[in-house]
């Protein structure tokens, strides 16, 4: 591993308590070139941990909060006119940056929600009929609330499809629930006071390191057999696409990097698969009743194939 990443994991870890394995997958989502859905009940430190990542690596950020009234225009930008001198000028929106925060996308329209999944998709953005393309490192975290459903859009399966990963926030343990308290308290770090360990140019070139990480024909064997069981198992309703496939191999690519090794082994498969498959498989109605969640029976699902040797 890149000894700047380790030292940005680092840091990372000293500043948000509790979250380790969500701050690994966060940053095995933005080296893969990936987006993520996070949800998590408010004040569990969402917003932190993505302000906090964009500051570490050097990168511009942009936190959107999505309101039921908010336009599409809001995120791209519009074409405004210059009275001073007769002309008309494009003012980017808020998506320009590399970081962006969606902050409770589930708030807003579905032609707003549009607006954002078009460009996580393309890469680019459209104003007035001109095409503008966003930056090269471009990653998006949006967030949902899961225990408010009053004037909520709840996003439509295809779209979350479009997330590398959902991840869940959950509150952390007594004791790093007391660090967090003191770090606050002390003031002990605050966004003015976070330096970048890396800049963009130095990301994009780990994230070209990583590419060289192997993934054997074994394993690919064993991510599509995990992927075409959610399709046959009884109690999923409507298993995974193939765009999952690829989201498992690339997240675990970076995962493996993240470890320190130029190979993907099986257990970095097992790793990414809960929160790759969660927002794209759904249970069956029975399953509901019963009371079994999701991630019990992806569990299951991983745990019931057999293991590459």
């Amino acid at each position: 591993m890149n000894s700047q990443l380790k030292t940005l994991i680092n840091g990372y870890e000293e500043r948000i308590f509790g979250q380790s394995t969500n701050l690994r997958l966060l940053l095995s989502a933005i080296l893969s070139g990936g987006h993520v859905l996070i949800e998590g009940v408010p004040g569990t430190g969402k917003t932190q941990m993505v302000r906090t990542l964009s500051n570490l690596i050097g990168g511009k950020f942009s936190r959107i909060q999505f309101t039921p009234d908010l336009l599409p225009s809001d995120i791209t930008g519009s074409t405004i006119f210059n009275m001073k001198e007769n002309t008309f000028q494009t003012v980017k929106g808020p998506i320009f940056a590399n970081i962006i925060l969606a902050d409770e996308i589930n708030r807003t329209p579905a032609k707003t929600q549009a607006a954002l999944l078009e460009a996580m998709e393309e890469r680019q953005v459209t104003i007035q009929g001109e095409t503008y393309p966003l930056p090269e490192v471009f990653f998006v975290v949006a967030t949902q609330n899961p225990i408010e459903f009053e004037g909520t859009y709840p996003l439509p399966e295809a779209q979350q499809d479009r997330f590398l990963f959902k991840l869940t926030i959950d509150f952390p343990e007594l004791e790093e629930e007391t660090n967090v308290l003191k770090q606050v308290l002390d003031r002990r770090y605050t966004d003015e006071s976070i330096d970048a360990i890396l800049d963009i140019p130095s990301f994009q070139e780990i994230q070209k390191e990583m590419e060289s990480v192997t993934i054997s024909d074994d394993i690919l064997n064993y991510i599509m057999q995990m992927v075409r069981r959610t399709r046959e198992t009884e109690s999923i309703r409507f298993g995974a696409s193939t765009r999952a496939a690829i989201s498992i191999a690339k997240a675990a690519k970076a995962w493996a990097y993240l470890s320190a090794r130029d190979y993907v082994t099986p257990d970095d498969i097992k790793i990414v698969a809960k929160p790759a498959l969660r927002h794209r498989i759904q249970i069956s109605p029975q399953m509901e009743l019963e009371g079994v969640s999701l991630d019990q029976i992806i569990e299951e699902l991983v745990g019931a194939i057999p293991v590459p040797r």
